[in-house]
C-alpha cells in the first residue's frame, strides 16, 4: 500500500509543533494555577473548621475533659493543632488565639467564672507560605486565618 502526503503536509506538521509550543505553557501555568487555588481553599476550609470545633469544645461543659493540670484554653489549643497536623500542617506553623470579643487585644481565659457566658473568639492561623506547593518569598509571604465567635456557656451534653 502506498502512503502519499499532501502536498504541503510537511510545513503543516511544523505549524502543529509551534502551536503546541505556545499553548503548552499557557496550560501547565493554568493547571498549576487551578492546582495551588484548590490548595488554598482546601487549607482555608480546615482552618475554619479547626475554629469552629475549638470554640464548639469550650461552649461545653468540659469537667472530665481535662487532664490533669491542663487548662482549657491549653486543651482548646492542643487539639485543635492536632486536628490540623493530622491534615498535613506542621504543629509549628499553626496559630491559635483565644481572645476577648469585646477587646479583641486581650486574651480570654475560659476557666475563668467572671468570664462565664462571655463571648470570646478562636483565631486559627497559619502562613500561606507553609501551606503552598509553590515557593513564596517573604515579602509576598501573608498568613491564611478563620476565626469564630461563640459563647463561653458550658452547655451540658443532652442524651
Amino acid at each position: 500500500m502506498n502512503c502519499r502526503r499532501h502536498p504541503g503536509a510537511t510545513e503543516r506538521l511544523g505549524a502543529v509543533a509551534v502551536e503546541f509550543a505556545i499553548v503548552l505553557p499557557i496550560f501547565l501555568t493554568t493547571v498549576a494555577g487551578l492546582i495551588e487555588l484548590t490548595r488554598a481553599y482546601d487549607v482555608q476550609n480546615l482552618l475554619e473548621t479547626g475554629a469552629r470545633e475549638g470554640a464548639r469544645f469550650a461552649a461545653m461543659d468540659r469537667s472530665g475533659m481535662l487532664q490533669e493540670g491542663q487548662t482549657s484554653n491549653q486543651k482548646l489549643i492542643q487539639d485543635v493543632t492536632n486536628l490540623m497536623t493530622s491534615s498535613g500542617l506542621q504543629a509549628s506553623d499553626v496559630q491559635v488565639d483565644i481572645r476577648d470579643f469585646a477587646d479583641p487585644t486581650q486574651p480570654f481565659d475560659l476557666d475563668d467564672p467572671a468570664n462565664d457566658l462571655a463571648l470570646f473568639e478562636v483565631e486559627v492561623s497559619v502562613p500561606f507560605s507553609a501551606v503552598s506547593l509553590t515557593p513564596i518569598s517573604p515579602d509576598n509571604d501573608y498568613t491564611m486565618s478563620a476565626s469564630i465567635t461563640f459563647r463561653n456557656g458550658k452547655a451540658t451534653l443532652s442524651q
